[in-house]
Formats: C-alpha cells, structure tokens, sequence
C-alpha cells in the first residue's frame, strides 16, 4: 500500500503523471500541465450530492453519491481509473483537497482491481499553493531583466534562444498585441499561472536565478500576469531590442500573416481562411477607437484589400502596407513615448545578436 505523496516538487519537477478525480467543471476552473481528468462524479452527480450535503448532512451525501456512481456506471470508472494507473505506474490521483474523493476512488482501485495507487496528500489546493509559492519565492529571490522593444522587433524569438527566457507569452497562448490571438484559445489564468511556475520551478532547479522576460501590460490576451511578478517588473532593470522597419514589417507579416493563417486552416480546415480573415479585422477594430477615424478607414481598406488578394492568388504582398502604417502612425509613437518614460532603467540596446550576447554575458555572471 503506498504513502500519501507531499512532496509536490517531485510532482512537478518529473512531470509524474496526474489523474483528477474532481468534476468537469472543476477541472475546467484550472488544473496542471497534462493532467488527465477521470472523475469520481460528474458535474450533476456532484451538484446533487452538494445539495444533499447542505440539506441533509454528510452521511445522507455519501448514501446519494454511492447509489449514483453504481453498477455500469460505477464499473466504467474504475476501469478508466485502473487503465490510467496501469499505463502511469508512478503516477498519482488527487481530487480537491486529498479528502474523501480521491480516498473513493484510491479504495474503489484497490478492492474492484487490485491495484494500489497513490494519491496526493492535501489534492489540488496544495499543489496550487505550492506553485503560487514558487513564483512568489522566485519574484523576491531572483534577478529579472526585461526585454523591450517596438513591436515587430522579435522579442519572443530572442527569449526562446536563452537558457533563462521566460516566454509569458507562448505560456498564455497569446502575442500580447490587439493581433494578438491565435487560431486555438487561451488557458484559463489559473493554468496560466501554473504553467508559468512549473517552467520557473524547473529553471531554478537546473541553478538559474536570473530570468529574462517580455516588457508587458498586466494581461496578455485574456490571461492577467501573478501581481507580485507584474508590480516586480515596474521595477526590474531593462534591455531595448531594435531591429529596422524593413525587418519588422517582414516578421509581423511572417508571424501575424503568413504564420497565423497557416495555424487558422490547420485547426479549422476549410473555414480557415475565412475566420482568419473574420480575426484580422476584427483585431482592427480593436483599436478603432485608439486609431481615430480616418486612420482606421485608411488602414481598413489596405487590409480589406490585402485579404481579397490573399483569398484570390494566395500572395501576401499587400499586407506590407497596412502593416507598415500601423507601425508608424499608431505603435511606433507609443512605444518612442514608453522607451523614454522607462529610459533610466534600460541598461542596454541593441540589435538582436548584440543583445543575445549581452545577456547571455549577463546570465553568466549572475546566474
């Protein structure tokens, strides 16, 4: 018979596989990265068990939960239950708390299949806590150094080349811009966060304790950053990537045009093209309000046009053009006017292989 497991390092750092035993719409509130969700009950099971613990107590709560989870039902679960934890010998299962769920279904394991399996003592709360912690222990030990830069000037791409990059977006599946959004959805903000701390927690475990991160606003898309990392990072020192407009005109068509459209048809199939089409000028009007009219206008027929031809030869050429104006009349300004607000923090600049070495210099001294 095996242990309880508390040791929620060792769960995360090795990736041990994960069954939750909670309901559907529990697991859909957050969980952790590959976690397979088997439950006890499903969300009606839960919900009328819930109202018969309120009305009439636990022990009539237990009673009303075994007659639903019963017979074929019953046999189901326990054989999902028994194929997971054969297939994921040194897993372990967990439902909210470590209480009573996960002791059902560890028991129900035992006695219908023969197997012992391991639950995780304290269940999701503790785990939660226990990365909450990591990146609140992170954000008060380490060293952290943002990268800036005008949009387009590959920021992302720079992170993914460092040992110690910390890629805020790819965790929320989000560029972080009002073109922002991909063709498959974001992680609700507690996965976020939580895959967030894992890569943190990882980090620091291979000895780094300096971590170079994207300037960003609170939220990235939908997902919001930890408060103690975003109140950090109006204080952390600054690194300024510059790349020409050529160049960023060329990447923002890449990853926003080219990239995106390809991701769009690939997930959606036929209608790719059209609801990457629906997403651009959508993204568009976003900023209408920020833009003003005119521009807008402007920049609505250059990507009305671009797209018809994009539809018709399959040629992006056209993009350039609403690409370009967007730079220089809308982001650029703003970004000249926030490098100059944060100027006393930026400790150097440069183009990309200059500041690739800068800090990989940085993070051999400090790390």
């Amino acid at each position: 018979m095996f242990a309880d497991c508390t040791d929620y390092r060792d769960i995360f750092l090795n990736d041990r596989p994960l069954m939750d035993a909670r309901a559907p719409v529990e697991f859909l509130k957050g969980s952790f990265p590959g976690v397979v969700n088997l439950p006890l009950m499903d969300d009606h099971e839960r919900q009328r068990v819930g109202t018969c613990y309120k009305q009439q107590g636990q022990q009539a709560a237990i009673e009303l939960g075994h007659q639903l989870v019963s017979g074929a039902i019953k046999a189901e679960r326990i054989q999902a239950w028994a194929d997971f934890a054969r297939a994921h010998p040194d897993g372990l299962l967990y439902c909210f708390r470590g209480g009573l769920r996960s002791q059902i279904v560890q028991q129900w394991l035992r006695d219908e299949a023969g197997i012992d399996y391991p639950r995780v003592a304290g269940g999701y709360k503790a785990m939660r806590s226990f990365l909450l912690d990591t990146l609140d222990q992170a954000v008060a030990q380490c060293d952290f150094v943002l990268l800036g830069g005008m949009t387009g000037t590959g920021k992302t791409e720079v992170l993914l080349q460092l040992s110690n990059g910390l890629d805020l977006e790819g965790h929320a599946n989000h560029r972080g811009s009002s073109f922002g959004k991909r063709a498959t959805g974001q992680p609700c903000n507690i996965d976020f966060e939580n895959r967030l701390a894992v890569d943190v927690l990882k980090k620091r475990a291979a000895g780094l304790e300096q971590f170079v991160l994207e300037d960003e606003s609170r939220a990235i898309g939908s997902c919001a950053l930890p408060l103690p990392l975003y109140q950090g990072m109006q204080q952390f020192p600054m690194v300024w990537l510059e790349d020409s407009l050529e160049g960023r005109v060329e990447r923002i068509l890449r990853d926003y045009v080219v990239d995106l459209c390809a991701e769009f048809i690939r997930v959606r199939g036929e209608e790719g093209f059209a609801l990457f089409s629906e997403r651009m000028l959508e993204s568009l009007n976003n900023v209408h309000k920020r833009l003003g009219g005119e521009r807008h206008r402007r920049m609505l027929i250059l990507m009305e046009d671009a797209l018809a031809e994009q539809g018709r030869s399959g040629s992006v050429d056209l993009h350039r053009g609403w690409i370009e104006g967007l730079l220089t009349e809308y982001y650029d300004p703003m970004y000249a006017f926030q490098r100059e607000k944060k100027g006393a923090r930026i400790e150097f600049a440069g183009n990309r292989e200059a500041v690739l070495g800068y800090l990989r210099e940085r993070g051999s001294q400090r790390g």
